[in-house]
């Protein structure tokens, strides 16, 4: 059985430390990793358009202790809000392509 030691890509260390990809401890790691992305995008974003947590928040419908957890991969964010956040909040277009 190989160990932390022996990986040399992260897909390895993530089934060393995680297990395979389809199993629940996998699952729960690759969702709290993408919550993560997504906030630490968020984030960016808002310093970016030079708001505050606040700023963001009253711009969207949604309150500072929101943003904050969801900047800091504490919460799930609906696609709707999601949108909400970058269209209204940041002032952004999404566009979605299906390929």
């Amino acid at each position: 059985m190989k160990t932390l030691k022996d990986a040399t890509t992260f897909d390895e260390l993530s089934d060393i430390k995680y297990g395979k990809l389809g199993t629940p401890k996998r699952d729960e790691f690759e969702a709290k990793s993408k919550a993560f992305i997504v906030g630490e995008m968020i984030k960016e974003a808002r310093k970016e358009a030079r708001l505050t947590q606040d700023d963001l928040a009253k711009r969207t419908g949604t309150k500072k202790s929101y943003i904050s957890r969801l900047e800091n991969g504490k919460i799930d964010v609906q696609i709707s809000t999601l949108f909400k956040i970058i269209e209204e909040g940041l002032g952004k277009k999404v566009e979605l392509t299906i390929s």
